[in-house]
């Protein structure tokens, strides 16, 4: 069976938009981690190098390689079904 990738959240537990995409993952019931680009600086270097502009854009999302800055909520879910093996 194929890996599943990485998926990581990058955002602040005070955005409110964050919140709604952890829900979002939540409700998939696949594995992921949140990255607190406010409590934690290497979750926010790691954030700033996925941008050539090097702001910290959240909540971004990403799927292994797959960058999302704040999709929709089906863009997101048309990728999890595109990258992650089995999920539908």
């Amino acid at each position: 069976m194929d890996a599943i990738p990485t998926i990581k959240l990058y955002g602040t537990e005070r955005c409110h938009k964050t919140n709604y995409y952890k829900l979002l993952l939540n409700k998939t019931e696949l594995p992921y981690q949140f990255l607190d680009v406010e409590k934690n600086t290497q979750h926010a270097q790691e954030l700033r190098g996925l941008y050539e502009n090097k702001n910290l854009n959240f909540p971004t999302i990403t799927v292994g390689k797959k960058k999302l800055r704040n999709p929709y909520k089906e863009e997101l879910h048309k990728w999890l079904v595109k990258l992650v093996p089995g999920y539908s």
